[in-house]
């Protein structure tokens, strides 16, 4: 008999900012700070409420297995993207100021997925110019999914 998946599931809100780009080739991020400079191309949101140290235990625990998949649903005054990637055992989960979404497998406190399938500048156009308005708010639902399950 197959049981059905282990998941947990996160909401983040977070601020939209005039220097919003979104044209980092690696990563996006979202970050607590209530500021941004052009410098920062992988920000797509500020103001965050949250970071990964205030996730909850359950996501936490899910994020930081190699068999997980996070799934990324962003949302913004009706338009969004989606973003897959995967957890891992490296994964820290400790930045209580910012989460940072990659490409690639490295990690660092602020991770919350690796080998994510995009990076900032591959997000809809249409989503990032309503990141520019900081009145927009952003919705960023994580869904932290156990792959493989043991049956016994």
């Amino acid at each position: 008999m197959t049981r059905p998946p282990e998941y947990a599931v996160e909401v983040v809100r977070a601020r939209g900012h005039p220097n919003i780009r979104a044209l980092h080739r690696t990563t996006f991020e979202i970050t607590r700070d209530d500021y941004l400079t052009p410098r920062g191309d992988c920000i797509i949101g500020v103001s965050a409420d949250k970071a990964p140290a205030d996730f909850s235990p359950r996501f936490r625990g899910i994020a930081s297995r190699d068999d997980a998949l996070i799934l990324i649903l962003l949302y913004a005054e009706g338009e969004f993207d989606l973003a897959v990637g995967s957890g891992s055992s490296r994964l820290e989960l400790t930045d209580s100021r910012r989460m940072v979404f990659r490409r690639s497998n490295y990690t660092e406190p602020g991770t919350v997925a690796v080998g994510v399938d995009k990076a900032a500048r591959d997000l809809k156009r249409s989503l990032v110019d309503k990141l520019r308005d900081p009145a927009a708010t952003l919705y960023a639902f994580l869904v932290a999914l156990r792959t493989t399950r043991s049956t016994a």
